[in-house]
């Protein structure tokens, strides 16, 4: 079985590149899109926060959402392709983000703050020189869960079009190619378990770092 999978992999090197591309290439822009979202709206809930128990319930809601519901929730709008993919992976993403982001930000010590302004600190340079720093290890550690679901979600996006490694999985068991369906089964393991410890090892140095 090892050497078809080889062969296979010989065989088909443009196949499985370009699978592996779409599939990083959708994992990041969801990504970065989740997170261009969640910490821009992590301060408005912090200013808010009466506004923030409902959004917060509102984002844990995706939570319980399969990746793949909500992939196919995308479809009567945005139709198949790219486009819904990255919009649905984008929305699963987010939840863990945006908690982590309220989260640290709201453990601040207020009076850190208060200190901050009463040097003549700008909200803009409270935000970008206390807030973030003090709160960067427990958004890092959103940002990390976030990166792990979105990557293993990406997988799906082949079932409304999206490319990427679900791809090979879907036609290998149409073709019945097992050689193609362990290919890409391995791949999205190796990417989502590759992510996982990129993720954890930079975030136990910001540990270490903020610890020193």
């Amino acid at each position: 079985m090892l050497r078809d999978v080889l062969t296979w992999l010989v065989g088909h090197p443009k196949v499985f590149g370009q699978a592996i591309w779409q599939h990083l290439t959708l994992s990041c822009l969801a990504l970065t899109a989740a997170i261009t979202i969640a910490l821009p709206l992590s301060f408005v809930l912090l200013r808010w926060p009466k506004a923030a128990g409902a959004t917060v319930g509102a984002v844990t809601v995706l939570r319980a959402i399969p990746s793949l519901a909500l992939l196919a929730l995308m479809l009567p709008s945005l139709g198949t392709g790219f486009l819904p993919s990255f919009v649905a992976l984008a929305l699963y993403g987010l939840p863990a983000i945006l908690i982590n982001s309220y989260t640290g930000l709201r453990g601040i010590d207020p009076d850190i703050v208060e200190a901050a302004r009463g040097q003549g600190l700008s909200n803009r340079q409270v935000m970008c020189r206390i807030q973030i720093p003090l709160a960067l290890p427990v958004i890092f550690a959103g940002i990390r869960t976030a990166a792990v679901q979105i990557v293993s979600a990406a997988t799906l996006a082949a079932f409304i079009g999206g490319g990427g490694l679900g791809e090979l999985i879907t036609a290998g068991v149409g073709m019945l190619d097992i050689p193609q369906l362990i290919v890409g089964g391995l791949a999205v393991a190796v990417l989502a378990l590759s992510t996982e410890i990129g993720f954890g090892l930079v975030e136990r140095r910001m540990a270490r770092a903020g610890g020193a």
